[in-house]
């Protein structure tokens, strides 16, 4: 018999990504969002609608599964209300269910100072409020675990996929890609953190697969592609087999719209991502799932955006293992 997986957030970024990873590999997926309507039409996943913030409606969700994957994911000026709110929750349903929970992580923990090589040992001193909420997060889950919750965080830099889901790649980045423009956030020669949001979810099964072997918390950092800026608009220019105008993100005028726009308040406190260099390194994950092959970056580009280009199959661009 099949493993058992809940996925929250199933109609999310990462959620929907989990959803079709776990799926593919053989698991019975149980997918729970607040609700459903005109929303995934794919019959072999058990669709359950509720609260997330009521700890008996999700311990009920996720009984008789072996892992959950908490892949909510408020706006970001509800964190501060809603992350411990979930995080409680989540770690109720756990402590009943006997579920491993598996969270995707990111790289607010480190913080601005933080070095160019990022790894499991990496100090997290986060700067900024997102930052110290996720770390709190991610501190509580670690301390369930002396209280029989077992935890896997899979931590990765910002994601490549096409949907327009307010990520930086396909909502900023590429949006008028069809027009031959990109803009670019930050300057051109420092590396960025990217992962292609499909082999996320794949690694997460992979580490689901084998959690019997790990500790009761246990962190896993994604490598992705380490790219500089102008390394990306390369990318993309011979994704699309012509060359693009690049222009950069208007930082005074989305400080402004901060005043008026919580959102816009949110983005702009975390502009220091694209002025300090960063790349994840992936030797422990590496080791953990030793099969498993990354997309090659120039085929998740070519997905990514759409883009169908006749030399891809050619192309020397190749997923970064660093």
């Amino acid at each position: 018999m099949s493993e058992k997986v809940i996925i929250l957030g199933a109609k999310g970024r990462f959620g929907r990504a989990a959803v079709n990873a776990f799926l593919t590999a053989g698991w019975t997926v149980r997918a729970f969002a607040r609700s459903w309507d005109g929303d995934m039409s794919n019959t072999a996943v058990e669709k359950v609608s509720g609260d997330a913030f009521d700890a008996d409606t999700l311990t009920k969700a996720a009984t008789g599964c072996d892992v959950i994957v908490n892949a909510l994911n408020p706006p970001y000026p509800l964190w501060r209300r809603d992350i411990p709110r979930t995080t409680a929750a989540v770690i109720h349903a756990a402590r009943a269910t006997g579920a491993t929970v598996m969270i995707p992580g990111n790289v607010y923990n480190y913080g601005a100072n933080m070095p160019h090589r990022l790894n499991e040992e990496t100090p997290h001193e986060p700067t900024t409020l997102k930052g110290c909420l996720r770390e709190e997060m991610e501190q509580t889950y670690a301390r369930a675990s002396d209280n029989s919750v077992r935890t896997i965080i899979l931590r990765a830099g910002d994601f490549i996929e096409r949907e327009k889901t307010g990520n930086w790649f396909d909502t900023y980045i590429t949006d008028k890609l069809h027009a031959g423009r990109i803009m670019y956030p930050g300057p051109l020669d420092l590396v960025h953190a990217w992962a292609y949001l499909p082999d996320a979810a794949r690694a997460m099964v992979g580490l689901a697969s084998h959690r019997a072997n790990f500790a009761p918390f246990e962190c896993f950092n994604f490598a992705g592609y380490e790219l500089t800026g102008q390394e990306l608009v390369n990318a993309l220019e011979h994704t699309c087999g012509h060359s693009l105008k690049v222009k950069g993100m208007p930082w005074p005028l989305i400080r402004a719209l901060g005043l008026i726009m919580p959102q816009m308040r949110e983005v702009s406190e975390m502009r220091y991502l694209w002025s300090t260099p960063h790349a994840l390194e992936g030797g422990k994950l590496a080791a953990a799932l030793p099969d498993f092959i990354p997309t090659p970056m120039n085929v998740a580009l070519a997905e990514a955006t759409g883009v169908e280009h006749s030399a891809m199959e050619q192309s020397s661009y190749q997923a970064s293992t660093a």
